[in-house]
C-alpha cells in the first residue's frame, strides 16, 4: 500500500496533510514531479523527479501504482486511468473519483478546456481554503482506516 501524489500542482498544505498522515500510520508516500519539492526526508518518504514534458507525471504514476495504492491528483485524465485500473484516486479538496463519477468528470473537464479555448470562460478552481482542507483530512483518515484494516 502506498501513497501516490502528483505533486506538481498539489497544494502545499495537501502535501502536509498527507506527510504527516504517512508518517503517522507507516505508510509509503511517493511524491512525483517534474520540478524539486522541498519535500523532508524521511524513511518512507520517496521522491522522483520526473522529465519535464506533457503527462509525464501522470504517466511514471499510472505505471506504478497498483492496486490497494492512493494516487491523489487533481488531473482528472490521470485519475480516469487510474480508478480504470482498480485504483482508489482522490483530489486534494477530498472528493473520490469512482466508476461512477469519472466519466461525468472528464465531460465536464473537456467543456470547460473548450469554453477556455474559446475565451468564453477564464480562470480556475475556486480558492483552496480550511474547508477543502478538512475535507481532504477526512476523506484521506477513511481511506487510510479502511485499507489497513
Amino acid at each position: 500500500m502506498t501513497i501516490w501524489i502528483d505533486a506538481d500542482a498539489c497544494p502545499v498544505t495537501v502535501r502536509e496533510i498527507v506527510l504527516r498522515a504517512s508518517q503517522r500510520t507507516n505508510t509509503p508516500l511517493v511524491f512525483v514531479a517534474n520540478s524539486p519539492l522541498p519535500v523532508p526526508t524521511r524513511p518512507l518518504v520517496k521522491t522522483v523527479r520526473v522529465a519535464q514534458g506533457f503527462d509525464v507525471a501522470d504517466n511514471y504514476i499510472s505505471q506504478h501504482a497498483e492496486l490497494n495504492d492512493l494516487v491523489i491528483t487533481q488531473d482528472i485524465p490521470l485519475a480516469a486511468e487510474i480508478v480504470e485500473k482498480g485504483i482508489t484516486a482522490l483530489n486534494p479538496r477530498g472528493e473520490l473519483y469512482t466508476v461512477e463519477n469519472i466519466r461525468q468528470r472528464l465531460a465536464m473537464r473537456n467543456f470547460a478546456e473548450e469554453l477556455r479555448n474559446t475565451g468564453q470562460i477564464s480562470g480556475g478552481p475556486n480558492k483552496f481554503g480550511d474547508k477543502e482542507k478538512q475535507t481532504f483530512a477526512n476523506a484521506l483518515d477513511r481511506w487510510l482506516q479502511k485499507s489497513t484494516k
